[in-house]
């Protein structure tokens, strides 16, 4: 497993809401979606390459339990594949996409958390 930024603990205090059984593994899945989408950001980390810089540490963590709530909001289970259609029809099968593969279906907040803490592309310091 990866890098995780946020915690079931912290989830739930976002959501206010019961952190769900699976929280670990949705907030690993959203963490990656996190890394993917703020890859270029330039930050300060430990060996171990968690960030060090306590605002970079909670816009991550709001960051991640964003996109929790997002993915939980749009019926994902941290697949991803909840959002990969905009339409759908089975007889006689229909798929519209919506985004490529490889591409971050990042959560509106999950995207404010990460600009308003610089770590989206095209952000200079």
């Amino acid at each position: 497993m990866g890098r995780v930024y946020a915690t079931p603990e912290q989830l739930s205090a976002w959501t206010g809401q019961e952190a769900p059984a699976d929280a670990e593994r949705l907030l690993a899945r959203a963490s990656e979606d996190i890394e993917d989408a703020a890859q270029t950001a330039i930050y300060d980390t430990d060996d171990t390459g968690m960030p060090t810089d306590p605002d970079v540490i909670a816009a991550l963590a709001d960051a991640v339990c964003a996109q929790v709530e997002y993915q939980q909001e749009t019926g994902d289970t941290g697949t991803g594949a909840a959002g990969q259609w905009d339409q759908v029809e089975i007889g006689p099968v229909k798929l519209a996409g919506r985004q490529a593969a490889g591409d971050v279906d990042l959560g509106p907040r999950a995207h404010r958390a990460l600009r308003r803490a610089g770590l989206l592309p095209g952000v200079i310091w």
